[in-house]
């Protein structure tokens, strides 16, 4: 395991359970806005936007499914679509309504000022407030970049071979993210025909999410740890 590796279990992980949370995570190493995996595989994440589809007439439904079914029939690699649904953290729009209710001069606008803050106290309560997220997750492996040549001949055991599987050097790794960024230009493009847009994660902005998946609780309250300068390359 890297030592990179290690700052990543760490961070994700509490400290007295450093080593367990290493041995659940499947990463190598976060750089370059691209998540390495210990199987020589990488991913690329893209942040994408949302549409208000029932608000749609008929016909732009229509249009937007067709788009959409164009845009996965276009895909030659397998993605993965991720939700992420957490409780909106109104704390500091809260605070501001108690303050501005000890503000209020008037008996009767303090109280209707306290009532809209408990109204709004009970939704979050309730889980009926939420925000969402989607992200799109892009693979490639270093077999793509290999060459589909080299394997001929081979049966599929042998050629996915852990033992003979290639070191992820500098070079190819650069020649994987080079592949895997017109992979996600491609998705990119293919969602703006849908109506969507979408950004490519940078480094520190993937380890937040992964840290998220696994602190829902701080998350929702808006705590996230210090990144380690070493971590953010």
């Amino acid at each position: 395991m890297t030592e990179r590796a290690q700052h990543i279990g760490y961070v994700l992980g509490e400290r007295k359970n450093m080593a367990s949370a290493q041995d659940f995570l499947q990463i190598e190493e976060i750089r370059e806005g691209i998540l390495v995996l210990r199987g020589k595989a990488l991913r690329g994440i893209l942040m994408t936007s949302s549409l208000n589809f029932a608000l749609k007439s008929e016909d732009e439904q229509k249009a937007t499914i067709y788009q959409f079914q164009s845009f996965l029939n276009s895909l030659d690699f397998s993605c993965q679509i991720l939700v992420q649904s957490r409780k909106l953290n109104i704390t500091g729009y809260i605070e501001k309504l108690r303050e501005l209710e000890k503000k209020q001069e008037s008996e009767l606008m303090q109280v209707q000022t306290t009532e809209y803050r408990k109204f709004i106290e009970t939704l979050v309560g309730q889980g009926l407030i939420m925000s969402k997220k989607f992200f799109i997750i892009i693979p490639f492996t270093i077999w793509d970049v290999q060459g589909k040549n080299s394997n001929k001949g081979k049966g599929l055991l042998s050629a996915l071979s852990p033992s003979k599987s290639p070191a992820m050097t500098e070079e190819i790794f650069q020649r994987c993210k080079s592949q895997l960024w017109q992979r996600m230009e491609f998705v990119a493009m293919g969602l703006r025909r849908c109506g969507l847009q979408s950004l490519p994660l940078r480094t520190s902005e993937i380890i937040e999410l992964l840290w998220a998946l696994h602190h829902p609780r701080q998350a929702e309250q808006g705590y996230f740890p210090e990144i380690p300068p070493e971590l953010i390359k």
